[in-house]
């Protein structure tokens, strides 16, 4: 059984529970575009408010303005003001997600989402702030993972059934603006000012010591995530290349959804019964070998390549809460804990980034290879996640 050598906070009080109720909503909110992109730039493709080089490039600024507005809240403010940054924030997303429906062309809507991104970071660093102070803060964060899932699942499927049928594209950002104005009023009735997370550091890496295994750890969530990012930005692509219909394509890229829930459900029940760094040196093991396994798959492929995607999408979640746990290991702080989201979020935009650029012309074929080379440099990379206990302890 792994445990992890931090000092537990008391058992959560009803109030405190209501914090973490808050925070969870809040950053699924935040997070809800990265889930939709693929349908709402995509209907913006169609609608010729975006060209197809373009898409690319708002989908990628936004991913890396919401690492940008994480890093913001870790590194420049202050826990005490969580409320009036939340909700801040909050609105800025809304009016952002309003000007979305009124603007055109690549630079235009790349801007427009880009602050988008930095207010939706912000968001999630408040979500971020309560997680590291919950009493047991990995297993939080693998239900945050499974809720934001769930969130991003259902309201795809209502956008796609019933909102753009009736409503076209601008429906869907009207609902992601009124969803983060509803965030941003439940911040204003009910979010709480949080304490320090030790009695002299209150903010993420300020004057922490960047000793090996905590730059490790981050390095080690960065190149888990490009490993993610790289394979998954060109599921549809490399599943037509293994046989499927564009149909058929999608409706797996939805069951991956699902696969996800079930393994974030499973990693957060086994992540205090597990030890961290073996758990996610196999994850990064499986991930490399789905990778290659995708790789290998031709026209005709078809069983093959939806296995390894389940697998893949299944461990996608799954180890997301022993990254939490390893960050506290290395960190019992939370100082390092505070700044995974940003490492994921960097890894999930560096990933794809990469990959685009072995692709030529429709040719998706060397995509696979490049996850398969972030799983083995996340391998490569464990080792240095280890400290003696003195040391983890500075």
């Amino acid at each position: 059984m792994s445990t992890l050598p931090f000092t537990v906070p008391a058992p959560a009080s009803t109030s405190t529970r209501g914090a973490q109720v808050l925070a969870i909503a809040v950053g699924s909110v935040a997070l809800l575009m990265l889930g939709l992109q693929p349908l709402l730039l995509g209907a913006l493709l169609e609608a010729r408010h975006v060209t197809l080089e373009g898409v690319g490039l708002v989908a990628m600024g936004e991913i890396v303005a919401l690492g940008l507005g994480v890093l913001i809240g870790d590194l420049a403010l202050r826990v005490h003001a969580l409320r009036s940054v939340t909700v801040v924030a909050a609105l800025a997303a809304a009016a952002l997600n309003l000007v979305t429906m009124r603007v055109a062309g690549d630079l235009a809507l790349g801007l427009v989402r880009a602050g988008a991104g930095i207010a939706e970071g912000l968001m999630i660093w408040s979500t971020t702030a309560v997680i590291v102070r919950a009493a047991v803060p990995e297993r939080l964060a693998g239900l945050f993972f499974v809720v934001q899932t769930l969130a991003q699942s259902v309201l795809g499927l209502a956008l796609a059934h019933l909102v753009i049928p009736s409503h076209g594209w601008p429906g869907g950002f009207a609902v992601l603006a009124g969803l983060c104005g509803a965030a941003a009023l439940l911040a204003l009735l009910f979010a709480r000012p949080l304490g320090p997370l030790t009695p002299t550091v209150s903010q993420a890496g300020i004057g922490m010591r960047w000793t090996q295994p905590r730059v490790g750890t981050l390095l080690v969530v960065f190149l888990q995530l490009a490993t993610l990012g790289a394979l998954w930005a060109y599921a549809e692509p490399l599943g037509t290349r293994a046989g499927f219909s564009p149909l058929a394509v999608q409706t797996l890229i939805a069951a991956g959804l699902g696969m996800q829930v079930v393994g974030g459900s499973v990693g957060t029940w086994l992540v205090r019964r597990l030890p961290v760094r073996p758990v996610l040196l196999g994850c990064a093991v499986v991930l490399g070998l789905c990778a290659l396994g995708i790789a290998r798959t031709e026209q005709g492929g078809t069983t093959a390549f939806a296995a390894l995607c389940g697998l893949f999408t299944f461990t996608w979640l799954f180890m997301l809460p022993f990254q939490m746990a390893l960050a506290f290991r290395v960190d019992g702080s939370g100082r390092v804990a505070s700044l995974v989201p940003a490492a994921q979020l960097f890894g999930s935009a560096f990933g794809p980034l990469m990959a685009s650029l072995v692709v030529t012309g429709e040719e998706v074929a060397p995509v696979p290879l490049v996850a398969a080379g972030f799983a083995a440099a996340a391998i490569l990379a464990l080792p240095l996640t280890r400290s003696s206990i003195r040391q983890e302890a500075g």
